[in-house]
């Protein structure tokens, strides 16, 4: 599902920053997809640390595949040799096991975190082991549908800057604020587009 903000959001960057305006060019047809399944996009952005988009979705296949209802009960008795074969490594896999009880034990969180703001719903987030700051934006991003996501730690995203805006890695502080103010409120889909100029196929969660 397309974020209702992209459309607008696009004709705003476009105006706003000639180099976005140009990115955005090459991908006429293409925009960031929004999974409901929150459940799901958790599990997703943790499959997707540290990792390139390729490997993630090989082993996101492998993992989605292992069942044919993948909810927190199913995958809690997933036995760990099952879940290595996908590609994953230990620690990620103590990770959606504790993402796994979450959602068991906060389903009336879940059930209406559209009542919560961003900044409750990272902080609720971050308390499970495993999930930080840059999995949470990945959350907030791709599945609660935040249009003002600005990943800084993000490394794909910072080497696309430095690309793109003729930037040395580390990239100023006051760089990324100019740019942040620049985007904002539509930083999501900078973010996206940004992914999108580096990787072979549209990064999602």
């Amino acid at each position: 599902m397309k974020p209702e903000y992209w459309n607008k959001g696009k004709i705003y960057l476009s105006n706003n920053d000639k180099i976005l305006k140009n990115i955005i060019k090459m991908f006429p047809s293409e925009n960031l997809e929004l999974n409901s399944n929150h459940y799901h996009a958790l599990l997703n952005s943790i499959i997707g640390q540290q990792i390139s988009v390729l490997a993630a979705n090989s082993i996101k296949t492998k993992f989605f595949n292992l069942h044919n209802k993948i909810v927190p009960n199913n995958v809690l008795k997933l036995d760990e040799i099952s879940l290595k074969n996908c590609g994953l490594s230990r620690q990620k896999i103590l990770y959606i096991k504790n993402i796994s009880t979450f959602f068991l034990e906060n389903k009336k969180f879940i059930t209406n975190i559209h009542l919560y703001d961003e900044i409750s719903i990272k902080d609720k987030l971050i308390s499970i082991k495993g999930v930080g700051n840059w999995t949470a934006d990945m959350f907030l991003l791709f599945s609660y549908g935040s249009s003002d996501i600005f990943p800084e730690g993000d490394l794909g995203f910072i080497k696309a800057i430095s690309k793109f805006y003729k930037k040395k890695i580390p990239i100023s502080s006051s760089h990324l604020k100019k740019l942040k103010k620049r985007w904002s409120p539509y930083s999501s889909i900078a973010t996206w587009y940004l992914w999108r100029s580096l990787d072979p196929i549209p990064i999602s969660y």
